[in-house]
């Protein structure tokens, strides 16, 4: 199959404003998917509400388009009941770490063989340009005319402190990466958490002064390092990109296949 084959082309032109790198993110994992090989049958996607939950109509897997922060909660109940499929959830600030903070948290605590893909472009774009809980502090938005005094989260150290067993980081500059990072967490087994930061002109850039969305995406090139690298430790300023945890430990729904054998045996 080629790139193109995972797309519904009837649903084209997309909705993302020019210079969102929210296609970018599109264009990574469907390469990721593409090496894979992977047939659209085995894929199932599951979204919220919010710009990047649009890629759900635009690509040919079986999708679910869900409400505001419960893509998590609608993914896990389609792998317990067919632990076979691979689950890809995209999400932004709110469906991720807002209004979808705890499935967030204990999506990771259970280990369950989920991909989320945290596409932070550091604002609500689709309702306005309000501030996120990962605008972060002293940056402006429609609903922080004077300020933003509410500090960020650290996607990746959240997701690693909630248990984890997959966590990376890249941006939509570096496009090579986010298709490799994606196709390594498609593979690993158990809850994997890949944070893209995806430029928004629209909003975020504006507001800040942060330029167009090559000027954004130039700031992702300057402002980022290889994780563990020299550079983080002369510039601590620097935010790190790269894989921070791929680890081997119990999967969610192998354990409770276990349970119901257990059950079974009355045991």
């Amino acid at each position: 199959m080629a790139v193109k084959d995972y797309i519904r082309e009837r649903f084209f032109p997309h909705m993302w404003c020019p210079g969102c790198g929210h296609g970018i993110v599109m264009g990574g994992l469907l390469r990721a998917v593409d090496k894979l090989g992977m047939s659209k049958n085995e894929i199932v996607m599951a979204s919220g509400i919010g710009c990047s939950s649009r890629i759900s109509g635009y690509v040919d897997f079986h999708t679910l388009h869900t409400i505001h922060g419960r893509a998590l909660a609608f993914a896990t109940g389609v792998k317990m009941s067919k632990p076979e499929l691979n689950l890809i959830v995209p999400m932004g600030d709110g469906d991720a770490l807002a209004i979808g903070g705890n499935h967030f948290i204990h999506a990771a605590r259970r280990n369950i063989d989920i991909t989320a893909i945290v596409m932070n472009n550091r604002i609500y774009g689709m309702t306005g340009g309000q501030f996120s809980p990962l605008s972060g502090y002293g940056t402006l938005g429609t609903t922080a005319p004077y300020t933003n005094i509410d500090h960020d989260f650290d996607v990746a150290q959240l997701a690693m402190a909630a248990g984890a067993s997959f966590v990376a980081r890249t941006t939509t500059y570096h496009t090579q990466q986010i298709s490799d990072i994606i196709r390594k967490a498609i593979l690993h087994e158990g809850f994997s958490v890949v944070e893209v930061l995806s430029q928004c002109p629209t909003y975020f850039g504006r507001k800040n002064k942060m330029g167009d969305a090559v000027e954004m995406m130039e700031y992702y090139e300057k402002n980022t390092t290889p994780v563990g690298s020299d550079a983080k430790k002369e510039n601590p300023d620097l935010i790190e990109r790269g894989i921070f945890v791929q680890k081997e430990i119990p999967e969610y729904c192998n354990e409770y296949e276990k349970v119901i054998e257990r059950a079974m045996k009355g045991k």
